[in-house]
């Protein structure tokens, strides 16, 4: 990367930070990031770039270049989570009961920055910029921003993304071809029986028994049907049932997520899932009910962009630091990447000397803002290695 890109970066060290606690404080769940929207756009519009709205609180920014040229998309995500925060910081969350425990709020300011960067090379670029900031990445926002349009007008001809990962010291970016993250189904279950007194079982149907049957027989499915070799996790998340201590309930409920880093249609994790309910369930008296959504495809990054993007990284940050990196962990930047060539690289965020150890999706979370620039070069880097 130019010196002179890498002098404005670090110049905008303390803009990237005020940044990102500033949506750090006002955190807003999926499809309701509307503070978050306009203060993206009105960024974007001062930089010169024009702005679209879609997807109901998402944001698309285009900047041309001087000369044609392909089409880059960088994407963001904006929503936060459901959590209380536990940090005792000064930028905490002001929203109770929200919180960014993901670092969606430094990826929405790093994507800001580095649209100011990139929009003072204007002059420079040959072909365009697409800035996506899409809401309601933690269920499936990515399809809905697809479907009003994101990768057209211009087409996009690669798309990039990245995540500040704290399982990744700060300074080392996980970059690999190939499944890097998990496809995801959410999955409901509903076990029914008959309602009884506990005093006489006999005379009942007991469904949470039989739920319970279900999830201590989860493994034989990821072990002996599916296989070692294709990573594949069943969890029980959330069970309901029953009202009182002497009551035998006539139903539970069950739901939970199913990932995996294959095609789902190759060892059909849905089927075995219901296969084994159903079995379950007749042995014990109960029927069942299932229900399944898709969140997200596995996410399987295009070898050619690696490949073009791998010595620059490697420059950005040294070779010995760019590293391999798979999670079980589900991204739906997979919907981009399955129509549209791209990568997805996970940005060293940790740092145990800052105490910053927590994973993510916890009420402690937070990120080394050192990070920040390397994000910001990654995205930047990516976009010149193509358009320069």
């Amino acid at each position: 990367m130019e010196e002179c890109v890498n002098s404005r970066i670090l110049e905008l060290k303390d803009e990237v930070i005020r940044l990102r606690r500033d949506f750090h404080m006002h955190p807003e769940l999926g499809f309701q990031e509307h503070r978050t929207s306009g203060i993206v756009k009105a960024y974007l519009e001062t930089c010169g770039i024009k702005t679209q709205g879609m997807a109901q609180t998402g944001v698309v920014g285009l900047l041309r270049g001087a000369k044609p040229g392909p089409t880059v998309m960088l994407r963001a995500d904006m929503d936060a989570l459901p959590v209380t925060e536990a940090n005792d910081v000064p930028y905490k969350s002001q929203n109770e009961g929200k919180m960014h425990a993901c670092g969606h709020d430094g990826h929405t300011a790093m994507l800001l920055v580095a649209a100011k960067v990139l929009s003072e090379q204007k002059d420079s670029l040959c072909g365009n910029v697409k800035f996506c900031f899409q809401p309601n990445e933690e269920d499936a926002g990515a399809e809905k921003m697809i479907q009003d349009g994101v990768l057209e007008n211009p087409s996009v001809d690669v798309c990039v993304g990245c995540h500040l990962w704290v399982p990744l010291p700060c300074g080392k970016i996980g970059l690999s071809g190939g499944a890097v993250m998990a496809g995801m189904d959410h999955f409901w279950i509903t076990v029914h029986g008959k309602g009884g007194h506990s005093g006489s079982p006999h005379e009942a149907v007991d469904p949470i028994t039989a739920a319970c049957a279900i999830i201590e027989n989860i493994s034989f499915i990821e072990k002996r049907q599916i296989g070692t070799l294709n990573p594949t996790i069943i969890t029980v998340n959330t069970i309901h049932g029953g009202t009182a201590t002497n009551i035998i309930s006539d139903e539970v409920e069950l739901s939970g997520t199913i990932r995996y880093l294959y095609n789902a249609g190759d060892h059909k994790p849905r089927q075995h899932l219901e296969q084994l309910v159903k079995h379950i369930c007749d042995v014990y008296g109960t029927t069942y009910s299932i229900r399944f959504a898709l969140s997200s495809s596995p996410l399987l990054n295009d070898e050619k962009v690696v490949n073009h993007l791998r010595p620059e990284t490697e420059e950005l940050v040294g070779a010995e630091n760019v590293v391999p990196c798979v999670t079980m962990g589900g991204e739906d930047f997979a919907e981009f990447v399955k129509l549209v060539p791209g990568a997805f690289a996970f940005i060293g965020a940790g740092n145990a000397a800052k105490g910053i150890i927590y994973p993510h999706h916890h009420p402690k979370f937070n990120v080394d803002e050192d990070a920040l620039l390397t994000g910001i070069e990654f995205y930047v880097q990516s976009v010149l290695s193509y358009l320069k």
